[in-house]
């Protein structure tokens, strides 16, 4: 493989990803401003003029802070590649390492500092645009519950948790990457496959608790309408919690979490003190029609398959010299490339996995659509659109979005198509 030809494919994906990203993001920002000065016809009776604007603001001012990220982004991603940064934290890390740990008799410690210290700065890099959205957009917009104390705790814990569940996985892969021969890719993804599911299993019981508070649901009444529900439809639960959600932000949401007998049901405060026990009965409804639908499984085998393709990419580029050179970087030749190839792959894909996106927003909003179904045959329908409303006001969703926009970036359909889908199942 030609470097010139990796540094062209490069460059064409990332100018286009950014090219495209930004035009829908001027796009949508025009949509939302042109349609502010008045509520949509089906939320007229529901939403005021004063909350669809506030909403339009907040989409807007997300809009221009998700360009200046985008920029942002693209700056870094061309220093750590073209411009040479993965290149010299390479360099010094291997003269710094390898000669120390007795050439290459002892190169994993060497790759796991390399992918560290890319992690490490990768972070520190991020924070002062995560600061600026959670103090500067959301703040003002009344969604910030977080001091500035409990954000850096959050960070903090953040990487230290990444240090101690990726640094195993992660030496495991690069052990196989050395050691399994031309086949390593398909181990590796074997691995990155069991500790994914494993991770599913823990995140809910050790993890989650770590930056949240869970509590057994303490409305009787609710707590048995639910049970009904999980009955009803099936389903077996290891319990129902209120995460302290209001800790941090205003936002409103539920989940149905973890695999096997792990399973859990978790309700934000914020979405309790919210809406009505119905509400709450419908919003879960909708949630196990995901798992009814076998969407979660779907999603996973999906994402499985993706990341195997990449397992096999990444075990074929490894062995081109033009890949590294391409992309920035000189190949080790006393030591192993297997980090290298790693990170390269890993900044490299995103611009060509943008175009994705479409594909893998549709599956996801014909996911919706039959999990809104499901609810509205298992539960009421008329609970499950109020719900949706305050959810979108609560939440200053713009409820007036620009169509191609949609189809590109939203995971959910707008709040007027899926309205007007429950509408049409009623009268059916």
């Amino acid at each position: 493989m030609q470097a010139s030809l990796v540094t062209t494919l490069f460059v064409t994906f990332v100018v286009a990803s950014t090219l495209t990203r930004l035009w829908l993001d001027s796009r949508q920002a025009r949509h939302v401003a042109r349609h502010r000065g008045a509520v949509p016809a089906p939320f007229a009776s529901d939403v005021t003029l004063v909350s669809h604007q506030r909403a339009a603001d907040y989409t807007l001012d997300k809009l221009r802070f998700g360009i200046v990220s985008a920029l942002f982004g693209v700056g870094v991603l061309l220093g750590w590649t073209l411009l040479g940064g993965l290149d010299a934290l390479n360099l010094a890390l291997r003269d710094w390492l390898v000669p120390a740990a007795g050439g290459e008799r002892h190169p994993l410690l060497y790759q796991l500092a390399l992918l560290g210290a890319f992690t490490l700065i990768g972070a520190l890099v991020e924070w002062p645009l995560d600061a600026w959205s959670t103090f500067r957009i959301e703040q003002r917009h009344g969604f910030n519950r977080m001091s500035w104390g409990m954000w850096l705790g959050d960070q903090l814990k953040q990487s230290l948790l990444g240090l101690l569940i990726g640094a195993p996985i992660a030496a495991l892969i690069l052990w196989l990457m050395g050691a399994a021969g031309n086949t390593w890719w398909l181990w590796a993804w074997a691995a990155w496959v069991a500790f994914s599911l494993l991770l599913m299993v823990i995140f809910p019981i050790f993890i989650a608790p770590l930056f949240n508070k869970f509590e057994p649901l303490q409305d009787t009444r609710l707590a048995e309408r639910v049970k009904a529900l999980m009955d009803r439809c099936g389903f077996t639960a290891k319990g129902f919690f209120v995460m302290d959600g209001s800790r941090r932000s205003a936002h409103a949401n539920a989940y149905f979490t973890g695999l096997g007998q792990a399973k859990r049901v978790v309700f934000f405060d914020t979405l309790l003190s919210k809406l009505s026990h119905g509400e709450v009965e419908a919003v879960l409804a909708h949630e196990l029609g995901h798992f009814k639908h076998r969407h979660v499984l779907k999603r996973m085998v999906m994402m499985f398959g993706l990341s195997l393709l990449a397992f096999a990419l990444l075990g074929w580029l490894s062995q081109q010299a033009g890949f590294y050179l391409g992309l920035g970087v000189s190949p080790n030749l006393a030591a192993p490339n297997d980090a290298l190839a790693l990170l390269l792959l890993m900044l490299a894909l995103p611009p060509v996995a943008y175009f994705i996106a479409p594909l893998m927003s549709w599956f996801s909003r014909q996911d919706e659509y039959e999990a809104d179904a499901y609810a509205c045959a298992q539960s009421s329908g008329r609970d499950l659109a109020n719900a949706l409303v305050k959810l979108y006001k609560d939440n200053s969703s713009t409820l007036t979005p620009d169509p191609l926009y949609v189809r590109f970036h939203y995971s959910h359909p707008p709040a007027t198509e899926r309205l007007a889908a429950m509408n049409a199942l009623a009268g059916a």
